[in-house]
């Protein structure tokens, strides 16, 4: 239901599923926190902020108390309530959140952890959003190096990480360093997901932009043309 967009439809499963863990398990119980947590994202998408940073928040207390604060659970609690702040735009709340769920990480789980990879990303969006570049490229970069050397130079994950640093480089202005990163993006997911999945537009749409900015129209053309199609099959 989640994936399908059927979000009332979820949110009453995992209400039900909720109550059944409460009376089962107990308040406090660990599992009782991944459920917390997928109630709270769908509050977060559908625009929702503070009810899920209350449920974020109460996932976090349960973890901590019954994993410890050094676990990697609670630094996803920590990385899940900083999205939510971010969301807010109270990228001070969300930084802080991110840092101490990244040290964690760190410690429990290695400094090449794809997990870790994934805060560090999402670190450097909000320095990003913040347009403080400087401090998001060696992110955007970490990350992806991580993610690399984790996955494999082809996994499809590499072309959310080459998207964002790509993204960064065009708000610099940067365009030529971006198109390369864009390109090997689109590569990694014609090979992993064929030349015909919609999920290409994104990639397609950017490198279309970039390639306006260098004044390469008619490439650009045809990806946008490449990109409307694949968003019309669904």
């Amino acid at each position: 239901y989640y994936a399908q967009g059927r979000y009332d439809e979820a949110t009453s499963l995992y209400e039900q599923a909720l109550t059944v863990e409460e009376k089962t398990l107990g308040p406090e119980h660990p599992s009782l926190a991944t459920t917390l947590s997928n109630l709270a994202e769908l509050d977060r998408i559908q625009g929702r902020i503070d009810e899920a940073i209350k449920l974020h928040r109460r996932a976090l207390a349960i973890r901590e108390k019954a994993l410890g604060a050094e676990h990697p659970e609670t630094a996803q609690s920590l990385n899940n309530l900083a999205v939510a702040f971010f969301a807010k735009t109270d990228y001070a709340t969300a930084e802080d959140l991110y840092k101490r769920s990244i040290a964690i990480k760190e410690k429990a789980l290695g400094p090449d952890h794809p997990d870790l990879a994934l805060t560090l990303n999402n670190l450097a969006e909000l320095y990003r959003a913040q347009r403080r570049f400087q401090d998001a490229e060696p992110l955007y970069t970490r990350a992806l190096a991580i993610d690399e050397k984790s996955l494999g130079a082809d996994n499809p994950t590499l072309a959310l990480g080459l998207n964002n640093l790509a993204l960064l480089q065009y708000d610099r202005g940067l365009y030529v360093e971006a198109e390369p990163l864009l390109r090997r993006a689109l590569g990694i997911e014609e090979k992993a997901l064929g030349a015909d999945n919609a999920d290409l537009a994104t990639t397609l749409r950017n490198l279309a932009q970039v390639l306006r900015e260098l004044r390469k129209y008619d490439e650009a053309d045809q990806l946008d043309a490449r990109a409307n199609a694949l968003r019309a099959q669904l």
